[in-house]
This record gives C-alpha cells, sequence and structure tokens, in this order.
C-alpha cells in the first residue's frame, strides 16, 4: 500500500505540475500582453514595469515560469480585468459558493440513487426494474439546462414556491467568508440568524435538487448493472446455500461489493457534476465559480480564467487520485491486481 500511495502522489504531482505549464502558458497564448494577461496590469498603469520585473519577463521563459509558480505558491494570482478584485481572494469565495451546491447534490443523489439501482437489481426485468430503467434514462436523456427552466417556471413562477436566483435575501447582508451561504451564516450569527437560514435553505433548494438528477441516474444505473454482476458470484450463491437469510446475504456481501464498481466510477460523475454545476450557477445565478469563469470567458478577463480552470482542473484530478487510494484500501485485490508488488 504504501508503495501504491507514492505512486499515486508521484502521478498527481507530475499533472499538477503539467497544469500549471499550461496555465502559463496561456499568458502567451492570449491575445494581448503576456503581463497583462497573467497579472491583469493594463500598460498604462504605473505598477507596469514593476510587476513585470517581479514576474521574470525580463528574462527567459524558464526564469518566467518560476517566478509564476512563486506568485502560485504565495497566492498572487493577479487581479481581474473587470473589477480589479484579487484573483485568488474571490475565487476562494466562490470556490466555496460552488463546492456547497455540489456537495449537498451529490448526498442528495446517493440514497436515492443506490437505492433504485439496488431495487432494481433485485426485481430484474420486472415491472419495477423497467420502471426504474425508464425514470433513469428519461432523466438522463433531459438536458440540464432545459430542466432547470422547467423548473423555475413551474415551481419559482407559477407556485411562487422558492426563489428563483441568488443566494439569501439581500436584506440579510451576510458578509461573505467562506463562500458557502449556510456556513457563512452560522459564522456571521446576524440578529435574525433563524431567518436568514431560511431564506438560504429556500434559496438553495431549487438548484441543488435540479442538480442532483444527473448524479441520481448514473448512480442508479451503475448500482444496478454492479449488483446484477455481484449476485451471479459464487460467494452469493454460497451464502444462500449455507442458509443465509435475503437480507443479510444482500447488505453483508452482495451491496459492499457491487460498491466496488460505483466507487470506481465516481471520479467520471464528478466531471460531469462540475460541468452541470457551472451550467446550474449561470441560471441560477448563483454566485460560485462555474458563474465567474463563464462571464469570464465572455468579457475576455484572462487572470481570472487562467485561475479558474487550473483549480477546477486540480480539483478534479485530486479527487480522482483520492478516489484510486480509497478504492484500493477498501478493495485491495484491485491494487494486487494492478501492482502486483505493491
Amino acid at each position: 500500500m504504501p508503495r501504491y500511495i507514492a505512486r499515486q502522489l508521484a502521478l498527481l504531482l507530475i499533472t499538477l505540475l503539467l497544469l500549471t505549464i499550461f496555465a502559463f502558458c496561456l499568458s502567451y497564448w492570449f491575445p494581448g500582453d503576456p503581463v497583462t494577461n497573467s497579472a491583469g496590469i493594463f500598460l498604462d498603469d504605473p505598477r507596469y514595469q514593476e510587476i513585470a520585473k517581479a514576474r521574470g519577463f525580463e528574462s527567459n521563459a524558464l526564469v518566467q515560469y518560476w517566478h509564476y509558480l512563486q506568485h502560485l505558491f504565495r497566492g498572487d494570482w493577479g487581479v481581474s480585468l473587470l473589477d480589479a478584485d484579487p484573483v485568488f481572494k474571490q475565487l476562494q469565495l466562490r470556490f466555496g459558493a460552488t463546492l456547497e451546491i455540489a456537495i449537498l447534490a451529490m448526498l442528495i443523489a446517493f440514497v436515492p440513487g443506490l437505492s433504485l439501482g439496488v431495487i432494481a437489481a433485485l426485481n430484474f426485468r420486472k415491472a419495477a426494474d423497467n420502471i426504474i430503467l425508464g425514470l433513469s434514462l428519461s432523466g438522463y436523456s433531459i438536458p440540464v439546462f432545459w430542466f432547470a427552466q422547467i423548473a423555475i417556471l413551474v415551481v419559482s413562477v407559477h407556485w411562487g414556491a422558492l426563489p428563483i436566483a441568488g443566494q439569501i435575501n439581500p436584506l440579510y447582508a451576510i458578509q461573505p467568508i467562506t463562500g458557502s451561504i449556510l456556513i457563512d451564516i452560522a459564522l456571521s450569527q446576524p440578529e435574525q440568524a433563524g431567518a436568514a437560514f431560511r431564506s438560504a435553505l429556500r434559496h438553495i433548494t431549487l438548484p441543488v435538487l435540479v442538480l442532483a438528477i444527473m448524479p441520481t441516474v448514473l448512480l442508479t444505473r451503475l448500482m444496478r448493472n454492479s449488483m446484477l454482476d455481484v449476485l451471479d458470484k459464487n460467494y452469493i450463491i454460497s451464502g444462500y446455500a449455507k442458509g443465509l437469510s435475503t437480507p443479510r446475504v444482500i447488505w453483508q456481501h452482495a451491496i459492499p461489493n457491487a460498491m466496488q464498481n460505483v466507487v470506481r466510477e465516481l471520479g467520471s460523475l464528478l466531471s460531469l457534476l462540475i460541468t452541470n454545476t457551472m451550467i446550474i450557477e449561470v441560471i441560477f445565478s448563483w454566485p460560485g465559480l462555474g458563474n465567474w469563469l463563464i462571464r469570464s470567458i465572455y468579457e475576455r478577463d484572462f487572470p481570472v480564467i487562467q485561475g479558474g480552470l487550473l483549480l477546477i482542473a486540480a480539483l478534479i484530478l485530486s479527487v480522482h487520485v483520492l478516489l484510486n487510494l480509497f478504492h484500493a484500501w477498501r478493495y485491495p485485490q484491485v491494487r494486487k491486481d494492478l501492482y502486483a508488488a505493491a
């Protein structure tokens, strides 16, 4: 296991290094001045020469890349070309808002997704299986942006049950600390904390539920297929032959082993979830990383694009490695198959 962990961490570090090289090169690939693209400082700014020298633009590309890494680790990612805000500070706040709805959506998706997958597998080719497969196929086929618009039209406009956009009613004026509105309310402790918390829950409910649809249907199909594969294994048949009850065989033998394939695919599911999160943030005006990044692409705010792409790619890669480590720890036979000497 230690050698396997070392290999995974080495792979992560090498990939992150390549990502930083790609992000550094974007300063030259984007149109305009490289110093402006990386630091957010225009040519007519009095600090231009000082910042260009500090970032090594008077030397060769290797020196510039070394200075880029130094600024990167210090949290100096430049400033936005649109509003002159520090990119790193804004990324911290908006990253918290993005993680908030993404994590809540994934947590909500787990219970119905895994449960429906087990039910479908246990009722293979029966009415329950056909209904669940039909619902999962429909949920997978519906574009998230279309379903979000329908949800807003029905739930918010016609029923008036939930707000359309934003994190909270602006009257509460919660100071952003982490970017997660629920955590910020707990940290700020406003006078009307209960009312503010209820307002935040009403604002977050609709985007989270819409965002949870895609991972729910994917988890349903993954769990169903994995369960069908496990139920044919010899140890399941042996369990029934020994007189074990069906609930015990399912809960203690089938489901834990079926989760092996599900955990392996969670990395790909995360990539899709992040993509859908960016779309949801734009539709619901959620002040997250995706909303800010898409706005920056339209407005050609190059320092923000560099920082946002680097952060999202690093997040996805890190989660992939963590899932691989958890997968190898939880299922040692997988590690032995892949790395016999590990």
